[in-house]
């Protein structure tokens, strides 16, 4: 008998924090808003387990929502890169 994988939400992990792909048209105003090219910011591989769960491709940029104890909620964003 073939043995199951059991399927794991990575999204629903405590340590996960919440990641969004955002839409190109606010992708565009962000890049204006910080002046620097998608390319400038941190990546993210898009076989990275979070970006595969939310469906980021390369070229997109993705918001993440991380928690922090001195600062409430910070906002990051990444591009998403091929390799």
């Amino acid at each position: 008998m073939a043995r199951q994988k059991k399927k794991f939400n990575i999204l629903e992990h405590e340590l996960v924090p919440k990641h969004e792909v955002v839409p190109p048209e606010e992708a565009a105003r962000i890049i204006r808003e910080l002046g620097v090219r998608p390319e400038q910011l941190p990546w993210l591989r898009a076989t990275d387990p979070v970006a595969r769960a939310i469906g980021a491709k390369p070229g997109d940029i993705v918001r993440i929502y991380r928690k922090s104890p001195t600062a409430g909620e910070v906002v990051v964003y990444r591009y998403v890169v091929g390799y």
